[in-house]
């Protein structure tokens, strides 16, 4: 059988690398289709921020005619600078169970990072960390939360055989049944507030643009020394918040302030992807109406959350600015019905976070994501 890889240059091709997952988790109900419009946009070169300072192609397999797999290369040009590693990475991996197919595209992706002088590849990272990233190796029984991964268990396989390993492991951690804030963390926010003079404040929608450039100056400070982290550009941030602003939770996006200077970000995102997973990828005519209920119905009846930025800058760490975090974030879900939620993703070696999050009571690692990494072969 002829396995050949083809890379995308046609509209055609590009919409048989966007519909190649409907195949892939036909028989999978835990699978959560993402809208086609934001996959369209996400591969769009001409209007995807990441493409204004770095690269990337696409490459479909093709077995016997038929598509069998994608993968995106990525020459990510910001993470060079701030790494001087020769590390690009691969993406938007998807293939059926044939390590043939597998093995073909992981080489198409390793020759074009070569012809561009890179020495290691790594992933699954869709372009970057400030993306999705990682690849599921446990916890197949139960749908991804919103931007998460998920893919096939035999993933892991595929890639392995490949020769990738290990370099790092992402964590989830999850809260269920929750119906009261912890005591401990009561008493640590009442300490935090009057010791250090914090002020833990909802961030205004009105005065969105200024608030997201507060985030992004926080994001990209208190991120910077972590593993694999590259700072967003005001272009990305603007995507992000465009992307963010139509679920943000009144009360569940917050801004920590010392002396009126802010010190640390905490934003917290209904689980969506509980109303993705029935709409087939298709926002229109009618899903976008559901959206609109569920946001202006308080999120009550989904009833899950992601905390998915949380970061306090380095010198004021310690002052249990984290915690106030999650009691607010406890408050206000509390307050409109929603009593579950998840805390992800987390650096496996980042124990600070992880030790926080393990003192509240309930909170539990229950996915874990891994990154692989091997060396380019010589051509």
């Amino acid at each position: 059988m002829t396995i050949n890889i083809k890379k995308v240059t046609t509209r055609k091709e590009m919409s048989q690398f966007h519909r190649l997952p409907w195949k892939i988790y036909k028989d999978d109900k835990n699978w959560v289709p993402s809208l086609r419009i934001d996959e369209r946009e996400k591969t769009n070169k001409e209007k995807f921020p990441f493409f204004e300072h770095s690269e990337a192609d696409f490459f479909l397999a093709l077995k016997d005619g038929s598509v069998t797999g994608r993968i995106a290369a990525i020459k990510n040009n910001n993470h060079l600078m701030t790494y001087q590693d020769d590390v690009g990475f691969f993406g938007f991996f998807e293939c059926i169970n044939d390590q043939e197919v597998a093995n073909a595209l992981f080489f198409a992706a390793e020759k074009w990072l070569a012809e561009r002088g890179l020495k290691k590849i790594r992933g699954p990272e869709n372009y970057s960390q400030n993306e999705t990233a990682g690849l599921l190796i446990d916890a197949f029984d139960i749908p991804p939360v919103i931007e998460l991964t998920y893919n096939p268990e035999y993933y892991k396989k595929l890639i392995e055989n490949y020769r990738f390993e290990k370099i790092k492991d992402l964590y989830a951690y999850a809260l269920y049944n929750v119906s009261e804030i912890p005591e401990r963390i009561v008493r640590t926010v009442g300490i935090a507030e009057k010791r250090y003079n914090v002020i833990v404040r909802p961030i205004e929608i009105k005065k969105l643009d200024e608030e997201a450039r507060k985030i992004v100056e926080i994001y990209n400070q208190a991120w910077s020394e972590n593993w694999g982290a590259v700072k967003l550009t005001e272009r990305e941030m603007e995507h992000i918040k465009e992307q963010l602003k139509m679920i943000l939770i009144p009360g569940m996006a917050l801004i920590a302030e010392i002396d009126g200077k802010p010190v640390g970000t905490s934003l917290t995102v209904p689980d969506i992807n509980r109303l993705l997973i029935k709409m087939n990828g298709r926002l229109f005519p009618f899903n976008i109406f559901r959206l609109l209920f569920y946001k202006f119905r308080n999120w009550k009846n989904i009833g899950f959350v992601r905390v998915y930025i949380m970061g306090v800058l380095e010198e004021h760490r310690k002052k249990g600015i984290d915690l106030a975090f999650y009691y607010y974030t406890f408050k206000h879900a509390l307050e409109r019905g929603i009593h579950a939620g998840e805390m992800s993703w987390i650096l496996e070696d980042n124990f600070p976070m992880i030790n926080a999050i393990q003192r509240i009571p309930g909170a539990h690692q229950y996915k874990t994501y891994r990154l692989y990494q091997k060396d380019i072969q010589e051509p």
